[in-house]
């Protein structure tokens, strides 16, 4: 199996015989590289060179694939490979910049020599890197009963290796070939140099990872031996789709914030409190550990993983209970703690995985721009998330949803740095295709998807939308996980949807 890791644009791999190869598509960081940039990149009418086969079978040198030695961890076997790719695949393969991919292998301890199939594992995000295998559990356990699987570890672009980019202009120039055409592109070419006989492999995606894998039965179906989607049915829609996926998925918070509070009845006064600390201290909010600076908008954005992961309520309502530091010595007056305060970095992540935030509204685009999509849908309902004013009438304070904000840039210090280049990428218009409606219309692949009622990043009126346009597609349809259910259910998501592909559950 091959897993894939998905940042913003980006995949890194894992793979069962290949389970999931790409991951975020990373910075080549070698001694003596050069970064190289062209005004002739990417064009919105570009051809998928490795999708269709352009130079993909060419030039198999054993530079561009080096494979690591096996060794172990519980029950499992793996082996690193790491593969130089192109940054863009539009020039000749001599001219463009080259890039570093990672992926890791995983099979079972004794399946190391059979020639099992692969499944390539797309990771979420965008922007975040494949977990680390310890063990054989959960799903992993269950893919590697029948394939071999690998894991991702390509090195995701970080705060700091992107500062080796000088200009904001040059940084959003490279930024762009950092999305779901470039990772499928990615994993055809990793694909015709794993296995001799290119055979086509098994796709599991996973959140956005599932975006990659339409775009992958968009345009490279030939690649493709069967598809299964967790939480992962993009929107179609041509233009920038971003308007239309955050006026939907505002329903669903909203309703994520009501049982929040109807769970939490006593967060109420907590959230309330501290929201009019933060608009009462100097400059609206105080610093935060790295440097940045807490507002009363910028605690609402903990909905981000709170409202919409397993647990997820559970671990926002215990952040709250160490809010305040105690007070020891009469007089004092009142501050957020410390420990609270580095609990919001650590939550956020942006300091470790800033591509999610740089890159987000990008993955929704073809062909024209987000001009920050989330904050202008979320001014159309101030009403509902104005935290000062509901924090004054003694209301709750909603939480934000998977949303980002161009204050972000100014507010968390791991962004800062980037804004130009993270406002120059939100105008961008000429975003080539992600989608092809009319392949997917005919698609052949055999698809299973689990699509989860009460998702609050991949709203389940969209994800119907798109299924519909996918020819032979079967879904199964559950509330009884949230959008992190491949991961909570143990095995049992990936053998229902396996379950659905090899005809142990027929159509009825």
């Amino acid at each position: 199996m091959l897993a894939t890791h998905a940042q913003p644009s980006l995949l890194k791999p894992i793979f069962f015989r290949l389970s999931s190869l790409l991951s975020p598509r990373t910075v080549s960081l070698f001694p003596k590289t050069k970064l190289q940039y062209s005004s002739s990149l990417r064009s919105s009418d570009r051809t998928f060179a490795a999708m269709v086969g352009a130079n993909a079978a060419a030039d198999k040198s054993s530079s561009e694939h080096v494979a690591g030695e096996w060794y172990s961890v519980p029950e499992l076997r793996l082996r690193d490979h790491r593969f130089t790719v192109p940054l863009d695949y539009s020039l000749d393969r001599s001219a463009s910049p080259k890039i570093s991919v990672f992926a890791r292998e995983v099979v079972s301890v004794g399946k190391e020599e059979q020639l099992l199939p692969y499944l390539l594992f797309l990771q979420g995000g965008p922007g975040f890197e494949c977990p680390r295998p310890t063990e054989s559990s959960g799903w992993i356990h269950k893919a590697c009963e029948d394939f071999r699987r690998g894991t991702g570890l390509s090195t995701p672009l970080t705060a700091s290796s992107m500062l080796q980019i000088k200009s904001a202009e040059d940084l959003a120039d490279y930024l762009k070939h950092f999305r779901a055409d470039n990772i499928v592109n990615d994993a055809e070419f990793i694909r015709l140099r794993l296995d001799p006989d290119a055979k086509p492999w098994t796709v599991l995606g996973q959140s956005y990872g599932g975006f990659c894998a339409v775009t992958y039965l968009s345009f490279a179906p030939q690649g493709l031996k069967q598809v299964l989607l967790t939480g992962g049915t993009p929107p179609l829609g041509n233009g920038c789709t971003a308007d239309s996926v955050y006026k939907a998925c505002l329903e669903q918070v909203i309703c994520q914030n009501e049982k929040y509070y109807k769970r939490f009845p006593q967060d109420i006064e907590i959230v309330c409190e501290m929201v009019n600390h933060l608009a009462g201290s100097e400059g609206g909010g105080v610093r935060l550990p790295s440097g940045g600076f807490l507002t009363p908008k910028g605690l609402q954005t903990l909905g981000l993983s709170g409202l919409g992961s397993s647990a997820g309520f559970e671990r926002l309502h215990y952040m709250f209970e160490r809010v305040w530091d105690p007070v020891i010595v009469p007089g004092a007056p009142k501050q957020i703690s410390y420990y609270f305060l580095k609990a919001v970095e650590n939550w956020l992540d942006f300091d470790t995985n800033p591509l999610f935030a740089i890159m987000h509204e990008s993955i929704y685009c073809q062909g024209a721009s987000s001009r920050w999509s989330a904050q202008r849908t979320r001014d159309e309902c101030e009403d509902k998330f104005d935290a000062i004013r509901a924090a004054k009438e003694g209301r709750p304070v909603f939480f934000t949803g998977e949303m980002i904000f161009p204050w972000m840039f100014d507010e968390i210090h791991a962004l800062r740095l980037f804004k130009e280049a993270a406002h120059l990428l939100a105008e961008k218009k000429d975003w080539p295709p992600l989608y092809n409606v009319d392949a997917l219309n005919n698609n052949k692949v055999p698809v299973a998807a689990a699509v989860y009622y009460e998702d609050l990043y991949v709203n389940f009126k969209v994800a119907m939308e798109t299924a519909s346009q996918i020819a032979g597609i079967r879904l199964w349809i559950t509330n009884e996980y949230m959008h992190s259910g491949l991961r909570d259910g143990g095995g049992q998501v990936f053998d229902h949807l396996m379950g659905i592909l090899n005809g142990k559950k027929p159509l009825f």
